[in-house]
């Protein structure tokens, strides 16, 4: 295996090993990310199933909080599989990581609902999305590691780009099974039990990952620094414990994940979310559209990633925030002009007036579905904000009055679902209908449902711009590439061979398990408490905005960092 490129030296081709070490490492991840990405796109089938003994809108919390768990246990594994990596070895730790991962999503794909063995469903599936999330935790700093350390100096950001392939290859995967399987079988057997299928297909991925893995060998690196006796003792106290080390870690936290995570996870996630959540454009098409835009950008986590072993991993990234802070409203705006323009025509011409008692609104933040808004204001508001409706907050109503909503000129008044006990479901649907209908008669693109007599807000599917639409989602894909692509040789080179493994999955994980995880609830709060569906891009804004700023000011550049010699 050839080690460092002499300075100086041409650079050389490939070799078979090496391609095999990236195979290896890309493909297992992909089917990890696969995994990981099934239970968020299928959560209201698992839900139903897991749940079933509660009301649906209990249910929706459980499925949420089992979600979360997955997310929050992250930075956990990150320590745990990182501390066993630096120890052990790269080579059999994200084995392990891979395996775990694998059989408990095929697990979830066998496990009977909580119809057949009652409370034990859900306590085993959110035990199932821990170790996930575990797992998860363990693998991306092991195979990045693990493919940094084979590679030779002058060509670790092209090798290592390819792990960075691997988060939005599982995601298009899951996607393109999740749409084979709906479009091979009646929603209703789907809703059954065809929602199963994609976690079931995850043990044939995981036997193709683990037999390749098992031919590989050990890290060169972490090879002959344990030969020489010079493996770290202790870690985690070495990687945190110590200034030098841990200053490191925060200088990484703050000045590059936590930025990368949120352009990452508004560029792939939540222009899915804002699509089908926001403006109401119907899933499939949503998915479809997804997919055509990752097809299209993912080559380019390659090309940013070979392009910082030319000119450095910090101005690409540097650039990439600076795009998503300077672009990120006028190009969700235009999404919303694109996708559904009936709607974006509709929020330009009328916005609804909430006149609410001081102290009666509250910020409603909700990251795992727990919390409960009862009070007549975070009703109303709720009620708009999930509708898209834009809207101002007026505090002049008496106290102990209930909010009202005004639409034009009609004012429908909201109320209090804790006063009003055993009514509040009667008072929920005049209120909604009420609200409805008067958005419908000002120009919302609602529809009526002859059958049950309630209004839905979609978005007309002869109206979507699909060109348009794919475009801009490109950017933004085009956007992760850039912050995503090289982060992964930057973060290895920043840590000592001894505590590589944990020095750099600690803050990647905080980074875009937590910063990353809480995005979605922190900016549907945002947007309801200001009235406005684009307020809450203030968050991802924010922290692009505080990575960049850290970034230029305290992240070196790594480029041409020797690790076989930083042990």
């Amino acid at each position: 295996m050839a080690m460092a490129q002499a300075a100086g030296a041409p650079s050389r081709g490939m070799t078979g090993e090496e391609r095999k070490v990236i195979f290896a490492s890309s493909l297992g991840t992909v089917f990890e990310w696969y995994d990981f990405y099934l239970y968020g796109s299928l959560a209201a089938f698992i839900g139903a199933t897991f749940f079933s003994q509660y009301p649906e809108a209990t249910r929706n919390i459980f499925a949420l909080l089992a979600f979360a768990a997955g997310f929050i246990v992250r930075p956990f594994g990150a320590l745990v599989f990182g501390r066993i990596g630096d120890l052990v070895g790269r080579k059999y730790t994200f084995l392990v990581t891979i395996l775990i991962m694998g059989l408990s999503t095929f697990i979830v794909g066998l496990l009977p609902g909580s119809a057949t063995i009652g409370i034990a469903a859900p306590i085993i599936l959110i035990i199932l999305r821990m170790l996930q999330g575990l797992a998860l935790g363990g693998e991306y700093g092991g195979a990045a590691t693990y493919v940094a350390e084979h590679a030779p100096d002058d060509r670790r950001g092209f090798y290592t780009s390819w792990i960075q392939t691997t988060a939005t290859l599982g995601l298009f995967l899951s996607l393109i099974i999740i749409l084979i399987v709906q479009g091979s079988m009646a929603k209703e057997d789907f809703a059954a039990w065809g929602w199963r299928i994609p976690f079931l297909l995850s043990v044939v991925l995981l036997g193709i990952s683990v037999w390749i893995r098992m031919t590989l060998s050990e890290s060169p690196t972490f090879k002959r620094m344990k030969e020489e006796g010079k493996t770290s003792k202790a870690p985690l106290t070495e990687a945190f414990g110590q200034w030098k080390n841990a200053k490191i870690a925060l200088i990484a936290l703050f000045g590059l994940t936590a930025g990368q995570a949120v352009v990452w996870y508004s560029g792939q996630f939540y222009s899915l979310f804002f699509l089908t959540n926001v403006l109401k454009v119907d899933a499939q098409s949503v998915n479809i559209m997804i997919a055509i835009a990752l097809a299209l950008g993912s080559l380019f986590f390659v090309v940013f990633g070979w392009l910082s072993d030319k000119i450095g991993r910090k101005p690409i990234i540097m650039v990439g925030l600076a795009l998503a802070v300077v672009t990120y409203f006028p190009l969700f705006k235009a999404l919303t002009w694109a996708a559904n323009p009936a709607l974006a025509q509709a929020q330009a011409d009328v916005r609804a007036t909430v006149t609410a008692a001081p102290g009666d609104c509250t910020f409603q933040f909700n990251p795992v579905g727990t919390a409960k808004f009862t009070k007549s204001c975070d009703i109303a508001t709720g009620f708009l904000a999930r509708n898209s409706v834009p809207y101002d907050i007026v505090t002049t109503a008496p106290a102990g009055t209930p909010a009202t909503v005004a639409v034009g000129s009609v004012t429908v008044p909201s109320y209090d679902a804790t006063a009003a006990g055993a009514d509040a479901a009667a008072q929920g649907k005049a209120f909604n209908n009420a609200v409805h209908a008067a958005l419908h008669d000002a120009g919302y693109p609602l529809v009526l449902n002859e059958t049950t007599g309630a209004y839905a807000m979609v978005a007309d599917p002869n109206a979507v711009n699909w060109p348009m639409t794919i475009g801009i989602l490109f950017i933004l894909v085009l956007y992760v590439t850039m912050v995503y692509g090289p982060i992964a040789a930057i973060l290895v080179e920043m840590f000592p061979t001894r505590i590589r493994y944990t020095g750099m999955s600690l803050p990647y994980h905080i980074g875009n398990g937590w910063f990353g995880g809480l995005l979605p609830a922190t900016v549907f709060a945002m947007s309801a408490a200001k009235g406005d569906i684009y307020f809450g891009l203030w968050y991802p804004i924010a922290f692009a905005a505080m990575s960049l700023v850290v970034g230029l000011l305290f992240v070196k550049d790594t480029l041409g960092t020797n690790l076989h010699a930083k042990t």
